[in-house]
């Protein structure tokens, strides 16, 4: 990446990130080399992050290290990266306990969002990788967070917009969708019967935080070559129980 053909926003990063992954300090023209920022905007952009604390100024004053919130900002990734593993972990031993793929997703304002899934060892699967977006309204994870949201705003989803049909098994009646969000709410258990992609079935349970809060799912979806809504549902507690250590590992990190 040569950064002098991004905006001056990131050029800061870039020096950030040459200084964060070099073993020894790093002079002027040793980042300007790095980055191919200009030397003029580079003093600039140092002289900035040095004030910030991001970056050290050594002791002869020739050379850059990383500062007290580069290092911290390091020790940060380090610990999402043991949240990641554990989390990780906790999905492959239901995927391998089940045999489908699982995923651990998220609310992101009105859609969901994959933040994590293990594919299971199969030829036929759907590919969504983490970071990809879902909508709330047909599928097992959506309708679980829809189900939980104060009345109020679950109302202007269900009302405000038509809901966009993608199966002729999705739910588009605001009013027969209610009635399946109160069985959620009851149960806790959410599941999508081909509303979403045809061929295609999911449960999802909620994962909680502090004070019950829900702040994600744990999902199984498959094939209905492989695997019937009726099937997956007699993996609940196996999800339930891959939900609350995922509770768990959340109300613990820090």
């Amino acid at each position: 990446m040569n950064p002098s053909r991004y905006p001056p926003s990131l050029r800061s990063i870039a020096i950030a990130e040459a200084v964060a992954l070099s073993s020894q300090p790093m002079s002027l023209d040793a980042i300007a080399a790095a980055t191919g920022i200009p030397k003029p905007s580079l003093h600039r952009f140092i002289n900035a992050l040095v004030g910030s604390r991001v970056l050290l100024r050594e002791a002869h004053g020739k050379a850059y290290s990383a500062g007290e919130r580069l290092s911290a900002m390091a020790a940060g990734v380090l610990s999402h990266s043991a949240l990641h593993d554990e989390r990780r972990s906790i999905l492959r031993s239901l995927v391998d306990q089940i045999g489908e793929t699982c995923n651990f997703t998220t609310l992101d304002v009105h859609d969901v969002v994959y933040v994590d899934r293990v594919e299971a060892a199969w030829p036929l699967r759907v590919h969504l990788q983490p970071g990809s977006r879902v909508p709330i309204h047909c599928t097992s994870s959506g309708k679980l967070f829809l189900a939980h949201m104060p009345a109020q705003k679950r109302r202007r989803l269900l009302y405000g917009t038509a809901l966009k049909r993608f199966t002729s098994k999705t739910i588009t009646d605001p009013a027969r969708l209610e009635a399946e969000l109160k069985r959620i709410r009851k149960t806790r258990i959410s599941t999508d019967d081909e509303g979403y992609l045809a061929g295609l079935i999911s449960v999802a349970v909620p994962v909680s935080g502090k004070n019950r809060r829900i702040i994600g799912t744990v999902a199984v979806h498959a094939p209905t070559a492989r695997m019937s809504l009726k099937q997956a549902l007699a993996h609940i507690g196996l999800l339930k129980r891959a939900a609350g250590d995922l509770g768990r590992i959340y109300r613990e990190f820090k």
